[in-house]
């Protein structure tokens, strides 16, 4: 098993690592739309977060030599189930492939986050 760490994304906020590989895949951590220089949390709107949050995956994936047109699953949190049209917007630009995906409305995420994403893909 091989970790994965990329200063293009957040650091880990707690003990787990931004990623992992085994068996030639990776599974991500989740993200939400955190800056990655000052960890402070990006936009307002659900958009805005969700653009973060693609950008901050996009980098985990990068760093282990892949990219979101190798995923084969996603799991989508939204603070707010009312955002999934306007989440998916900003998804489908990312995830072209259209991985199979849960999404799911939950009731609060860390820092106040609107979404978090979590992706795995093949490397």
């Amino acid at each position: 098993m091989k970790k994965i760490h990329t200063e293009k994304a957040p650091a880990a906020v707690g003990p787990y690592s931004q990623a992992v590989v085994i068996n030639g895949l990776i599974y991500t951590s989740g993200q939400i739309a955190l800056d990655p220089v000052s960890g402070t949390l990006v936009g307002t709107t659900i958009e805005e977060q969700a653009e973060q949050v693609m950008k901050n995956l996009v980098a985990v994936l990068e760093a282990a030599g892949t990219k979101p047109e190798n995923a084969v699953k996603t799991l989508c949190f939204l603070t707010d189930i009312n955002d999934f049209a306007a989440f998916n917007e900003v998804y489908a630009r990312y995830f072209t492939e259209k991985p199979a995906r849960s999404c799911v409305g939950i009731q609060s995420l860390p820092k106040g986050a609107l979404c978090e994403v979590e992706v795995i893909a093949a490397v």
